[in-house]
């Protein structure tokens, strides 16, 4: 049964991290905070200043690090002078909480059972909204957790209620849920993805079902079901609504009611899509591996147009949004596998290739590459993030590279190897408070970034 509520553009996340922010214990560094999965806007963008323009021989100086994070992907939320981040342990798969000042572990919650595969443990990000945060484990289970102990409140499972599985779940490969959950206002947005349930909306109080989007049909590209990608905001066409990559590609889903407003096939592929798409204005601009390519579109207000029974979506669009194709380029010329993008000045840049982080910087108006690939010491697929003018790029062989963003060319300002590097070095970096935060696995190694004021 579903409940509509009337929907507020809440400002009550930005008010509850900054509060946090001023609420710093001694020792601990005051910056911007990093509440989620890819920063504050899910952009992968840190808006602090001050930072190395460059890195001296042998990397930043490391701050501290910290151990007994357990196997996993997860990347770190930066709040308040505590660290939030998931992880496998012996007997289970945990939620934990650590002190910014050194690392210790303030609590761990367990969330779920270890899934221990090739590559080990969680991949979802923990969201910290005010008091409590939001996770999702291995299993599809959404879980929300009292900020300050770790206590659980609620809980919901996306394939026992919801009917979810992952695009590959009837085929030969499982990689389980990654995604990390969107809260906006006063619900938690996460994506079953299956046809009747492609995103749901839950109040974050209670985890009660608001609304459920039901889509059509997309297309033939890519494989039902969820994907690995995480739901971002858009105000495209003066419409509030959710962007997210599923198995089959893009959709676009109303904030106030769950209504399917808009869907884009073609830039799936059917083994993973995966990259966060970046949205700006009434642009969104996504990606995907295995040779899929990437796509910019174009959003804009039009009448309702209903899609008859069998018809396909592909490019269309109905209840007064159209999406329109600008530009989609092969995987030949541009394809992120799992690393994330980065919009700066009119530019995309990104690691390109399947499995691969070649550092490229892409035109966004017109998909023209200004320069790239370019080969590194990094080997791998690249995760990345931006601060202050410069590129983090971090790579599968625990490889660290500095990387000035500008379109006049690939400008390396330092790098450095991360330590004790066993399985692919993937977790996503964090800058928060003139520090650079990379998980790897069960360790957590801090540097000062910095500039030195004098």
């Amino acid at each position: 049964m579903q409940r509509r509520k009337t929907f507020q553009a809440s400002t009550t996340l930005t008010i509850a991290l900054t509060l946090a922010a001023l609420a710093v214990g001694p020792g601990i560094l005051s910056g911007d905070p990093w509440p989620q999965w890819r920063g504050p806007n899910r952009d992968g963008r840190s808006a602090e200043t001050g930072l190395l323009g460059e890195w001296p021989e042998g990397g930043p100086p490391q701050a501290w690090e910290a151990s007994g994070l357990g196997g996993g992907f997860s990347s770190v939320a930066v709040v308040g002078g505590r660290i939030y981040t998931m992880g496998d342990l012996g007997d289970g798969q945990y939620a934990l909480a650590l002190d910014d000042r050194d690392g210790a572990v303030l609590w761990r919650t367990r969330i779920g059972p270890t899934w221990e595969d090739e590559y080990l443990g969680p991949r979802s990000t923990p969201t910290v909204d005010g008091e409590r945060i939001y996770v999702m484990n291995t299993e599809g289970e959404v879980v929300c957790l009292e900020a300050a102990t770790g206590e659980e409140v609620w809980r919901r499972s996306l394939p026992e209620e919801f009917g979810s599985y992952i695009m590959q779940a009837m085929g030969s490969t499982d990689w389980k849920y990654a995604e990390s959950p969107l809260v906006d206002g006063d619900r938690v947005i996460v994506t079953p993805g299956v046809s009747d349930a492609a995103m749901v909306a839950l109040d974050k109080r209670t985890g009660e079902e608001i609304w459920r989007a039901s889509i059509p049909r997309l297309g033939s590209s890519g494989a039902y079901g969820a994907a690995y990608s995480s739901a971002v905001v858009s105000e495209g066409a003066s419409r509030r609504h959710y962007v997210q990559l599923i198995g089959r590609g893009l959709i676009g889903i109303d904030a106030e009611s769950g209504e399917f407003l808009w869907g884009y096939n073609p830039v799936a592929n059917d083994i993973a899509n995966i990259a966060t798409p970046l949205v700006f204005g009434d642009r969104v601009f996504a990606s995907t591996g295995y040779g899929a390519g990437a796509a910019l579109i174009r959003l804009s207000p039009s009448e309702a147009e209903e899609a008859g029974e069998g018809e396909e979506a592909e490019e269309g669009s109905r209840a007064g949004v159209r999406a329109e194709e600008v530009y989609f380029l092969s995987g030949d010329t541009f394809q992120n596998h799992h690393g994330g993008m980065i919009l700066e000045d009119g530019h995309v840049y990104t690691g390109t290739g399947h499995n691969r982080g070649f550092p490229l910087a892409l035109r966004v108006g017109d998909g023209e590459v200004a320069w790239g690939p370019v080969r590194n010491d990094g080997t791998g697929s690249a995760a990345i993030a931006y601060a202050d003018g410069r590129i983090y790029f971090r790579y599968e062989n625990g490889v660290m590279v500095l990387v000035e963003a500008t379109p006049e060319g690939y400008r390396e300002r330092g790098s450095f190897e991360i330590p004790d590097v066993k399985l692919p070095s993937w977790s996503h970096p964090v800058i928060s408070g003139g520090r650079l935060y990379l998980r790897e696995q069960d360790r957590l190694h801090v540097y000062d970034v910095r500039a030195d004021e004098g």
